[in-house]
């Protein structure tokens, strides 16, 4: 039986912004409804226990939130959680201590991806004071991810917009160094107790539009990953974010014979001989980290 490192669970495919760095997904708008996770959770759980609430949407926009979360720790599961944070004041008491958190992703860099934001102080201030709040009260992990960085890091970084950012939080954290100084990319910076800042390229998401390369490399899909749609439609891997390589769905078959069939399985050995044999594969960038 095949074991993951993790398991993407998509709670809503809705997002209260329009970044540029991530296209709007053509799939119908959808909120998850809490009988159809609890089925989702249990025919995932012989094979992870851990799940990211994450591949498009914004999850923090789900109206019932809370009792989701309450349904991971009720059957076993650490949730990882990845936000644009402009909503965390709204829900931060549903969150501040869950024992079903270990770790929040934020994304910085939705901010200035999104035409129109306003009050940059006052958006990562909301962010750094729940952090240290969940931090003092829990075990929970803290990630703040800044990925709008070109291939030259400091030119980049020189930027007025980024720098504001890093400011922000070397004075939030009384760091007595410039973060631009630490850069390693794909490697955290520690800025506090379980907070960690990770500065990375910006992210490009696969499209079949786009031109393929020679498929040659290794990606981990179905080998340390899954991810499930809204809908129940299980994917590789959380940068499907359109249902293209739908390998079935866990609202009609079970998840185990799903990651089993002979698409999955294709896929899979097609990456164990270093090749790419899914087209959206063949046009993605990500695969080219592993070779």
């Amino acid at each position: 039986m095949k074991r993951f490192k993790k398991v993407y669970i998509e709670i809503t495919s809705v997002c209260n912004l329009a970044c540029s760095f991530c296209p709007p997904t053509e799939r119908a708008a959808k909120f998850i409804k809490p009988e159809d996770f609890a089925h989702t959770l249990e025919e995932i759980k012989p094979h992870t226990d851990h799940i990211y609430l994450h591949v498009k949407g914004e999850p923090m926009l789900h109206p019932r939130l809370e009792e989701l979360l309450q349904l991971a720790h009720d059957k076993g599961f650490k949730v990882n959680m990845t936000t644009n944070g402009t909503l965390i004041r709204k829900v931060q008491d549903k969150l501040l201590g869950h024992p079903a958190l270990r770790q929040i992703n934020f994304s910085l860099h939705s901010f200035d991806g999104h035409e129109g934001s306003e009050d940059k102080e006052g958006y990562l201030t909301g962010i750094l004071s729940f952090a240290k709040e969940a931090v003092l009260r829990s075990g929970i992990v803290i990630s703040l991810r800044l990925w709008n960085l070109d291939e030259d890091n400091s030119t980049n970084l020189q930027r007025s917009r980024n720098r504001e950012l890093l400011g922000m939080i070397e004075q939030e954290f009384g760091l007595d160094f410039k973060i631009e100084e630490r850069i390693e990319r794909g490697k955290g910076i520690k800025v506090a107790e379980r907070i960690f800042l990770n500065l990375d390229h910006e992210f490009q998401w696969p499209d079949l539009k786009a031109p393929a390369d020679d498929g040659k490399g290794f990606c981990y899909a179905l080998r340390s990953q899954a991810a499930v749609l809204v809908d129940g439609t299980v994917v590789p891997c959380c940068l499907d974010g359109e249902g293209v390589i739908a390998l079935g769905n866990l609202h009609r078959e079970a998840f185990s014979d799903i990651i089993e069939n002979e698409r999955s399985n294709g896929l899979y050995d097609g990456f164990s001989r270093g090749e790419a044999v899914e087209e959206l594969c063949k046009r993605c960038g990500y695969r080219q980290r592993f070779g």
